[in-house]
């Protein structure tokens, strides 16, 4: 019995598919670049840190005291303890705020632990310390 017309059109089809993809597997191999040598895929660090494709001058290399590298994070260095800031809003109701001088950071703070008045404008140093909510001033004392 003779094949239909369609099944000799899905047999051609199925003829081609199969040529289409030798050929992929051949421009595959053609192009593979499991044999280049390992010059081309090095990268090298030169004396600024950039990445290079070409190897480093051995002639000249710079003395290294190995007291110098540190490992892990860096050390976290201690701040003042006592803090200096100027107030700059203060509440009726017996809170504020304390902009302090070097950073420039809204520190909250409550009447109760201020040693004398204070207003607004008042040039004042002070602990920081945290609280629940954030960093609160505590001992705070007027700077003249």
């Amino acid at each position: 019995m003779a094949d239909s017309f369609s099944k000799k059109e899905n047999f051609k089809k199925k003829i081609q598919k199969q040529k289409e993809k030798a050929l992929k597997r051949e421009e595959r191999k053609s192009s593979n670049n499991k044999g280049k040598s390992l010059d081309e895929m090095f990268m090298y660090v030169d004396a600024n840190g950039q990445l290079t494709s070409t190897p480093p001058d051995h002639g000249e290399k710079a003395e290294i005291n190995i007291d110098d590298i540190q490992l892990g994070a860096a050390p976290i260095e201690a701040e003042e303890l006592r803090k200096t800031g100027i107030v700059t809003f203060l509440s009726e109701k017996g809170y504020g705020f304390i902009t302090e001088d070097k950073t420039k950071e809204n520190i909250f703070f409550h009447s109760n632990n201020c040693a004398e008045p204070v207003k607004k404008g008042n040039k004042v140093s002070y602990e920081k310390e945290k609280s629940p909510k954030g960093f609160s001033a505590a001992e705070i004392q007027l700077v003249k």
